[in-house]
């Protein structure tokens, strides 16, 4: 049977109160890091949106269609705010893409991706 202290509150448990105090810290820990793996699945998506936009222009490019059509076909599958540059190097076109994800501070990071394709008006002799 739980005794009573002098004020005449019952003292049959030790731990009556630590429950609402874990739950008061592990809470906001928990959230936060929802917050973080939320944030990361985020700017992996943007990552692999920037792959595909680079691939997009440098076959674009490849193709030998017009800059235009190219900046076009890499700025519809980048994610928004990308940044997209085309050069060419001889044979090779190149297509860069870079994007900021979302987050403050530290959190914002700038993603890149690059690719790299053989001009199709210099193949020669069906390769």
């Amino acid at each position: 049977m739980p005794s009573s202290d002098r004020w005449g509150r019952r003292t049959g448990r030790a731990d009556a109160g630590y429950v609402t105090a874990e739950a008061a810290v592990v809470l906001p820990a928990l959230a936060l890091f929802a917050v973080v793996l939320l944030w990361g699945l985020m700017a992996v998506v943007a990552q692999i949106q920037c792959v595909d936009a680079a691939r997009a222009g440098a076959r674009a490019v490849a193709r030998s269609e017009p800059r235009a059509a190219a900046l076009a076909a890499a700025r519809s599958a980048a994610p928004r705010g990308a940044e997209v540059t085309v050069g060419r190097e001889g044979d090779l076109v190149r297509v860069r893409v870079e994007a900021p994800t979302a987050g403050p501070g530290a959190l914002s990071v700038r993603l890149r991706a690059e690719a790299v394709a053989l001009a199709e008006d210099k193949v020669v002799g069906g390769r």
